[in-house]
């Protein structure tokens, strides 16, 4: 046997070879199996993980925008009519979330950690000065007050609401952005602080919120079970609210949204507990997405998060008392904020009941701009880019022994919207495209075997065709080649082994 012929005979049994062992890698996915196991282990809260110091100081900015609903027509709702609002805003604050007191209990499988969270304004992402623009809303601490006067006896309640009148106050108030937001020291309740010290005379939407936490929580590290990943085991030493109806309802599900367990899957439902809420949330896949060059998976909460009881029964636990039910789209958090009656929805009521949206001139609810969502990357569980918006609103109603209210139409009435945006900035998407690079290669080298395995077996074939040619060539020497004489019939033609004689008659 020839060199020629070894080389080929060797290219034709490597090439079976890989064809059999990345066959078998294949269907077996030993490559994959190894990476998702390698993930598993490394995707933990541990202080070994690479992942810990991500969690503990999250490099992408987060920026919250506070858009405002002006009240251009309060004389009109007081005397019945609909009220009209004209959205202000974005007015755009940096927001910083370092986790700190940061303890590991029980042999490394659970981790106590304080959040809290530092604004700081952004005037390039914001429309105008906070402290100069001036916004028209509604009174909260006067109805506040008026809720809980309800329970009072109607003589009570007149006499307070005549000298809520001798102040001058009333249901609107006309405040700059910044008061409304971070607090003014307000009329009202400087009066009832002189009689219960333990009233805040101080009243904001964000008031002692800046530099503060949402509560102590405990998570799962997820070294025991890496679907326990970054999930809440306690929230201020709970495993469980009690504030709803149901036992459901008042379960602390999920993440706080900062981190999920890698390699998810589009069919499942992801779970977040919110604290600002007083409940956990659920989101569903709704598409992939891309983002800076990065396969992500987008999930946000479906209709039936804060659909009606009567078309969605498990909701019925947000009731309180049980019964006392809101439309579809809105959820009252009183019961966890005390005070005046609160209730959260999407911005514009976006996936709410329409009369709520028709109660109100001025509002254009659309996905685009209202639509909570989280995009994850499904290998790493990494949230690629997060978009959480929700709105406050507050109930205005007729309350007997308030006169200024006998007019009004109960109605849902929105204040103020909050766009919480995060994306992954530039140098951690390299480091994610190159992560993903690697782990698509190692996990596709079976499929890379195979390949190489196909190139080698069509080299085998052509190499040993050729050779066989050329053997078939070489039977008969130099010259040898028969010759066919054009003139001749098939029968006529002869051979001869050193020349070849043609005749035509």
């Amino acid at each position: 046997m020839t060199r020629r012929s070894c080389a080929i005979y060797a290219t034709g049994f490597v090439s079976a070879h890989l064809l059999i062992v990345g066959i078998a890698l294949v269907v077996a996915q030993v490559f994959q199996t190894m990476i998702h196991s390698r993930l598993k282990k490394e995707i933990t809260l541990t202080e070994k993980s690479q992942v810990f110091e991500s969690w503990k100081n999250p490099p992408p900015p987060v920026y919250m925008e506070y858009y405002f609903f002006n009240v251009t027509n309060p004389e009109m709702f007081m005397a019945g009519g609909k009220a009209s609002v004209k959205q202000i805003g974005p007015y755009t604050y940096r927001e910083y979330r370092p986790r700190e007191n940061v303890t590991f209990l029980e042999n490394g499988t659970k981790v106590y950690a304080l959040n809290p969270k530092t604004f700081v304004f952004v005037p390039e992402k914001s429309v105008g000065d906070p402290e100069v623009d001036i916004v028209r809303t509604v009174n909260i601490p006067f109805v506040a007050i008026m809720n809980e006067l309800n329970s009072y006896s109607f003589f009570l309640r007149t006499l307070v609401s005549m000298y809520i009148n001798s102040l001058g106050v009333e249901m609107f108030m006309t405040r700059t952005v910044h008061e409304v937001l971070w607090g003014f020291k307000d009329p009202l309740l400087t009066k009832v602080h002189s009689l219960k010290p333990e009233v805040d005379e101080y009243f904001g939407l964000m008031w002692k919120k800046n530099g503060t936490h949402e509560g102590e929580f405990v998570f799962h590290t997820g070294e025991q079970n890496y679907l326990d990943y970054g999930k809440i085991d306690t929230w201020n030493g709970l495993r469980e609210m009690s504030w709803w109806s149901s036992n459901q309802s008042n379960m602390i599900n999920g993440t706080d949204g900062a981190v999920f367990h890698p390699l998810i899957n589009r069919n499942e439902l992801l779970y977040i507990f919110a604290a600002d809420l007083c409940r956990s949330i659920h989101l569903a896949y709704v598409e992939d997405v891309d983002v800076k060059g990065i396969q992500a998976y987008r999930f946000a909460p479906p209709n039936d998060v804060l659909m009606s009881p009567k078309n969605n029964p498990t909701n019925a636990g947000f009731c309180v008392p049980a019964g006392d039910c809101l439309g579809t789209g809105v959820l009252k958090v009183s019961v966890c904020r005390e005070g005046a009656p609160i209730v959260v929805s999407f911005p514009h009521f976006y996936q709410a009941d329409p009369a709520y949206i028709n109660a109100i001139d001025g509002l254009n609810p659309n996905k685009e701009e209202h639509e909570t969502y989280l995009d994850l990357q499904p290998t790493t569980g990494v949230p690629i880019r997060a978009c959480k918006r929700a709105q406050l609103n507050i109930i205005l109603k007729r309350v007997k022994g308030f006169p200024k209210t006998k007019n009004i139409t109960e109605t849902i009435f929105p204040i103020m919207f909050v766009n919480e945006t995060a994306t992954i900035d530039d140098e951690s998407a390299g480091q994610m495209r190159s992560l993903l690079l690697i782990v698509t290669l190692v996990s596709n080298f079976p499929v890379l075997i195979v390949g190489l395995g196909i190139i080698l077996l069509l080299v085998f074939l052509v190499l040993f065709c050729r050779n066989r040619q050329k053997k078939v060539g070489t039977r008969f020497g130099d010259g040898a080649r028969p010759a066919v004489n054009p003139c001749a019939k098939p029968s006529t033609v002869s051979f001869t082994k050193a020349n070849i004689s043609q005749s035509c008659s």
